[in-house]
């Protein structure tokens, strides 16, 4: 399969990163080589709550802004999606450190985004941190679980109002063919309660990332750790994974509970923080931002936990939400934006194009009803894109 064997291959990508790295290695070790940064004096940009993993690194970044080029970051801690995306979409923030939702389901025009006062948002990446974690599902050691088909009647956590998270563990099914019809759904208030479950024996599994704290309390519980392994070899059980959830990439997780480098996680994973801007961010301030994020990472580098994600070497150029064209000019200069990834930016632009006309189409027929509205625009998203030949994901 073409996607799988370029992420876990050392494909052309990764040598043009790696020679990159010789060509910028001298910018990457001198502030003076950066003193014309082309930033402005105080940037800002939204971020996950105080005390997340993505406002820490924000932090560690901020410093080797402010030390190295004399440039203030101001960091807008947000709850949720919404909270970090509202600054980012109304001018009152240059950029946002942000997840999953706030990127691909906000594009896509899903879930919240999928409400009237929103839709379809055109956002773009700069940069974003792939670390040495997973998000995957975590199981109780005491059941003899090893793969994801082994979850079948198994008890597995359902958390109430979280659509992404228990999107992903359906996608996660997937790759053994299963569904949630398969498994035991229990259903918890949220992701706290949800591991809380298994440790007091009211599931079986649930998702997290490998490097969250409820998955070293259950590791340390008598019911004991597992992560189910999605085996890379196993090319047909990812092609139904990214059919279901094509921002997951396989990764080999070597940090988390009960994970080394002697004990890695064969598994899915995605890009967080994910550095994003809108299409019509300035293309200057994109790519003079973008070009601070690479070359002072050894000033950054191992202050914060992850945030080695941010490396060069790293980067999915060929993710699901596309780059902006600051970005890729930088990229471009350092030698490792290649045609292919040009192409396939394309047709992720292409497809926010179809998204925003369907969008725009529907809201036209000034549907008043929340849950018509809400079926309505499903049915139109769908609609569009399947006529233009692309995957809906969500049926």
């Amino acid at each position: 399969m073409k996607k799988l064997e370029e992420t876990l291959m050392l494909d052309r990508r990764n040598l043009l990163a790696s020679a990159a790295a010789i060509a910028i290695a001298g910018a990457m070790t001198s502030a003076p080589a950066m003193a014309q940064s082309g930033l402005p004096d105080t940037i800002s940009w939204t971020a996950y709550d105080v005390g997340s993993a993505g406002y820490n690194q924000s932090v560690a970044i901020g410093g080797a802004l402010r030390n190295e080029l004399d440039v203030n970051l101001r960091i807008l801690p947000g709850r949720n999606d919404i909270a970090r995306q509202i600054p980012l979409r109304d001018g009152r923030v240059d950029f946002s450190a942000t997840g999953l939702g706030a990127s691909f389901f906000s594009q896509e025009g899903m879930f919240e985004f999928g409400e009237a006062s929103w839709g379809p948002q055109e956002v773009r990446v700069l940069i974003a941190s792939n670390a040495d974690s997973n998000l995957t599902i975590g199981a109780a050691g005491d059941l003899d679980i090893e793969t994801v088909a082994d979850l079948e009647g198994k008890r597995v956590a359902w958390v109430v109002g979280s659509p992404s998270l228990n999107q992903n563990i359906g996608a996660i099914l997937s790759f053994a063919d299963l569904t949630w019809d398969d498994v035991e759904r229990v259903e918890f208030p949220g992701f706290g309660a949800a591991w809380e479950g298994i440790i007091n024996d009211q599931a079986d599994a649930a998702f997290a990332v490998t490097t969250s704290g409820q998955a070293f309390q259950l590791e340390a519980s008598p019911r004991g750790l597992v992560w189910p392994t999605l085996p890379f070899d196993d090319e047909e059980g990812w092609a139904r994974l990214n059919d279901a959830a094509p921002f997951f990439v396989p990764n080999r997780a070597t940090l988390g509970a009960g994970l080394s480098e002697d004990n890695p996680h064969e598994g899915p994973n995605y890009p967080y923080p994910i550095l994003l801007s809108y299409a019509d961010a300035e293309t200057d301030k994109v790519y003079a931002m973008t070009k601070a994020m690479v070359e002072l990472f050894p000033v950054y580098d191992g202050a914060a936990p992850g945030i080695s994600g941010w490396h060069i070497d790293r980067q999915q150029f060929e993710w699901v939400v596309p780059y902006h064209e600051g970005a890729i000019r930088y990229f471009e200069e350092i030698g490792v934006w290649t045609e292919d990834h040009q192409a396939h930016n394309d047709g992720l632009i292409a497809r926010q194009q179809v998204l925003k006309a369907a969008w725009d189409a529907f809201v036209a027929e000034g549907v008043s009803d929340e849950e018509a509205f809400q079926e309505g625009w499903m049915q139109a998203r769908r609609d569009a894109l399947e006529a233009a030949g692309m995957n809906p994901i969500w049926n």
